[in-house]
């Protein structure tokens, strides 16, 4: 049975997409400003209709006062949760605090933007917290996985494809050669592990198949994925160095 949540949500979001359309589906400027894309510019319709839909909630932030490094914290307690419910089979529970966690990480940067408070300390924190999140999502799917041998190397290769991700990122900038992009970035991610939570036990089912399956199978798709946009990151990096 598809839980009830993932339904609402499901619902609510087809029902607001149209509306955003017929607004005229307006980018967000500070998106565009930063150069966020989703699914390398295939998915921006879902990015800028997603940020729209946050917009309430980022301006009641602003309102009371909330700092990007209380948003930080909060994201890594939804990831440390996240992955602590996925370790115990409550996949959707799990899904649900990865959602919060992928919130928290997005609306950080907006509220320093917004507030102007953007600084080096900031981005550090932001991105190392990010990878502290990750790293307890992820190896939650190890333990959940633990009896199945795939399971676990998938969940593994898709942690260190992740991890490659961003050091391949942060050495680029820490020599000068900034290059970001490739499929598997954080947001899609989030997401494609967030829907899998949340449609395992339905989908597995209906396949015919023991609960996690699906978990697998999206697992080695990220896995495979990540590694590629690592090397994909690592090779734009190496040619424009060797370039000067």
């Amino acid at each position: 049975m598809v839980p009830w949540s993932l339904i609402v949500a499901l619902g609510a979001s087809f029902l607001s997409m149209p509306f955003f359309a017929l607004k005229g589906a307006r980018r967000d400027r500070d998106a565009d400003q930063k150069g966020s894309r989703f699914l390398v510019g295939f998915g921006d319709f879902f990015l800028h209709w997603f940020l729209w839909v946050l917009r309430p909630v980022e301006r009641a932030l602003l309102r009371v006062g909330a700092t990007p490094d209380q948003l930080n914290l909060a994201g890594l307690v939804f990831g440390v949760l996240s992955g602590v419910f996925v370790a115990q089979g409550y996949l959707e529970v799990g899904g649900w605090s990865m959602v919060g966690s992928g919130i928290a990480d997005i609306l950080d940067g907006r509220v320093a933007r917004a507030r102007g408070t953007t600084s080096a300390y900031g981005r550090f924190i932001d991105s190392t917290l990010d990878r502290f999140a990750e790293f307890f999502v992820l190896m939650g799917f190890v333990v959940f996985l633990r009896d199945r041998p795939w399971g676990v190397v998938f969940a593994a290769a898709a942690l260190g494809g992740s991890l490659l991700v961003s050091y391949a990122q942060a050495r680029g900038e820490g020599v000068g050669a900034k290059r970001s992009g490739g499929l598997m970035q954080r947001a899609e991610r989030v997401v494609l592990l967030c829907l899998a939570c949340l449609s395992d036990s339905a989908v597995s089912a209906w396949m015919g198949e023991p609960r996690g399956q699906v978990v697998i199978g999206v697992l080695g798709f990220v896995a495979l994925t990540s590694l590629g946009t690592a090397v994909y990151r690592t090779f734009l990096i190496s040619r424009r160095l060797l370039k000067g």
